[in-house]
């Protein structure tokens, strides 16, 4: 990450966005500020039923459960887990996200009885045939992306800032991305994904957003869908529980292979 960028999310940190006078200052401003309002949950574990549909409309359903650590000055670890159907009951992959340099993924594929490391150059392939891409299964890190206000705009009776990122990182499957962050409690409602032809390649929205001890909000619902293909995948999750004792000895590569 460039030096400049460093500075500047320091910067935004302590700048009011009342007070912030370019395009630039504002988009950074309100990222940071939904970024340090999520802040302090420690660690989660939370079931997801994510579901499959080709553009014919046809589904396929996966049962996982889903573990997150909280990593002070780093990005976050995650650990998801199929259960269901069978054919993919055991797989596992582990995400150690990083804000400076590329994140660490592996997974456990049972059939191959090995695990596999995720290349840094394949993070824009699909996870696991849906319509998530490696790169979006990370945490998100502000220090990933640069940031522009766009403009302010009502998305679904929330009235809603509309900024446009650009990775800073290598390998990206996206040249850039609007966002929407509703104004009242700062939470993402949509993002477009842009190829890196520029063209408009996927859609995702957020919904049936819960709150959780007293503070951090979780959207129970989030659609991908792909404009180029027409397919699309929805995760449903249920379940949440917070500050659980988790450790980073639960979140270790070598234990992929037994994890049921």
């Amino acid at each position: 990450m460039r030096n400049w960028m460093i500075t500047l999310v320091l910067f935004a940190g302590l700048l009011p966005l009342a007070q912030a006078e370019t395009a630039e200052e504002k988009g950074l401003a309100i990222i940071v500020e939904s970024d340090n309002r999520d802040k302090g949950w420690q660690d989660s574990s939370a079931d997801m039923l994510m579901t499959l549909r080709n553009k014919k409309g046809r589904e396929s359903i996966r049962e996982i459960r889903v573990k997150n650590l909280e990593v002070e000055g780093d990005g976050d670890k995650g650990l998801t887990v199929f259960g269901q159907p069978r054919d993919v009951k055991g797989t596992a992959f582990l995400t150690y996200s990083h804000a400076l340099v590329p994140d660490d993924q592996w997974i456990f594929l049972p059939a191959l009885k090995r695990v596999k490391r995720i290349s840094s150059s394949n993070k824009s392939g699909p996870f696991m045939g849906s319509e998530f891409a490696y790169e979006d299964i990370s945490s998100f890190e502000v220090e990933k992306y640069s940031y522009v206000y766009l403009r302010d705009e009502v998305l679904d009776g929330e009235d809603c800032f509309v900024l446009e990122t650009h990775p800073l990182y290598k390998h990206s499957g996206y040249t850039k991305s609007t966002v929407w962050i509703d104004k009242s409690e700062y939470r993402i409602q949509k993002i477009d994904f842009y190829d890196r032809k520029k063209a408009l390649l996927k859609i995702q929205r957020f919904s049936d957003y819960q709150q959780y001890l007293g503070q951090y909000w979780r959207a129970h619902t989030m659609t991908m869908e792909n404009q180029q293909n027409g397919k699309s995948t929805t995760l449903k999750w249920s379940n949440f529980v917070f500050q659980t004792g988790l450790t980073d000895k639960d979140f270790e590569k070598n234990d992929l292979k037994r994890q049921r």
